[in-house]
């Protein structure tokens, strides 16, 4: 027996399909993580509900070879039935979380076709029992009906996802579940399952199926943790490190042989932009300035926001100087954007840990905010009567 003879018999049906089910318990337990977690309960209920009708249905196939003749038409009815409202209802899910906001799928098309489902099932019913069918005659109904009506929900959901901008593999899902079906009604209907790589593509196509919605979940949830991370140690205006964090970094710093740095920098007449420009304008202000420290630090450093318009960076001494840096911040900044800075600076052989340096800093902030602003100030070349009132 050759493997292609092997994958298209009973046996790679099982093998199959008790892969897919492995697959969906762990888009199960994603889910559940999902809903126990974020605010979106809705979209995530309806992934769960979903996901257990997959389930089943791949559970009716995993148990169809091992019942012989016992397997009934309406058996087939309701796992087909399963499959296409499980379908419907998991690429409604994808759509609303993967689409842009300008085109997120309306929910009316898809509760419209799982319905379409159901009737399309209850009329086969009503057909086969008023006219007493026998049990193929019922069967082939059954390929001619929800079958076909599988194949043409998902061109309709191929044809709502025109012009979204989404995941490569969520659109390539869906081509490999329309090939699906394709395969599945040639190889049921047409050729009466005697063409091996037809049933072939039957059984491994929901594998790569749900393989790539796997994948796309996966990709969701580590998405949404790293957001969640950002969040936790970034400043929601700036983007700078939060205060907590930015200590963290600089101590990492303070631990290198050669040295740290602090550089204070705070925006001039900050509260006259406030009250005569309003919020708007000025917190546009303090996003530039951030991202020009921000960028200035990159590489040998860490910025961060230590309270209104106060910002930071913490610089390794390794191959720069603090005084050019902080230099440079105070030059773009005064010909970037609208306002300037006064900076200080205070490095780690002025003080012993990362909260005296920041101190150190904010003395010689005040110093250049005092005797003129828009300038910089070296905590170490400050006059001695300033620097000997300062505790270190």
């Amino acid at each position: 027996m050759t493997i292609i003879t092997w994958l298209a018999g009973p046996n790679g049906q099982i093998f199959c399909s008790a892969a897919v089910m492995t697959i969906l318990v762990l888009m199960l337990f994603m889910a559940v993580r999902l809903y126990a977690s974020y605010k979106n309960k809705k979209i995530y209920r309806l992934l769960i509900l979903s996901i257990p009708l997959f389930l089943l249905q791949h559970a009716a196939l995993v148990y169809a070879p091992y019942a012989g003749g016992q397997v009934r038409p309406w058996m087939n009815q309701a796992a087909t039935l399963l499959q296409i409202v499980s379908f419907i209802i998991i690429n409604f899910v994808f759509l609303k979380l993967y689409a842009q906001r300008s085109v997120r799928p309306r929910g009316l098309p898809f509760v419209f076709m799982t319905v379409t489902a159901f009737v399309i099932a209850a009329v086969q019913v009503v057909f086969v029992v008023s006219n007493g069918l026998t049990e193929k005659a019922a069967d082939d109904l059954h390929f001619l009906a929800l079958d076909f009506y599988g194949l043409i929900a998902t061109f309709m959901i191929l044809l709502d996802t025109r012009g979204a901008e989404l995941n490569i593999k969520y659109s390539a899902s869906l081509i490999v579940y329309f090939v699906f079906g394709l395969a599945r009604l040639a190889a049921e209907y047409v050729f009466r399952d005697t063409v091996e790589w037809l049933l072939v593509l039957t059984n491994l196509l929901p594998v790569v199926y749900f393989g790539l919605l796997f994948l796309l979940l996966f990709e969701w949830v580590i998405e949404r943790l790293l957001v969640t991370y950002q969040s936790s140690i970034t400043d929601g205006l700036t983007g700078l490190y939060n205060r907590r964090y930015f200590q963290l970094k600089a101590e990492q710093l303070l631990r290198k042989p050669k040295g740290m740095a602090i550089i204070f920098c705070d925006i001039d007449n900050f509260k006259k932009l406030n009250d005569t420009q309003g919020h708007h304008k000025a917190d546009g202000v303090l996003k530039q300035v951030a991202e020009i420290i921000k960028e200035e630090a990159s590489g040998i450093g860490s910025a961060g926001r230590y309270g209104g318009e106060e910002l930071l960076a913490c610089i390794s001494l390794d191959k720069v100087k603090a005084q050019e840096v902080a230099e440079t911040i105070r030059k773009r900044v005064e010909s970037e954007t609208i306002v300037t800075v006064s900076v200080g600076v205070g490095t780690s052989k002025d003080g012993a840990s990362v909260q005296d340096i920041v101190k150190l800093a904010d003395q010689a902030m005040y110093h250049s905010k005092t005797t003129g602003k828009n300038k910089v100030t070296l905590y170490g070349k400050m006059p001695k009567q300033r620097s000997a009132s300062v505790p270190v």
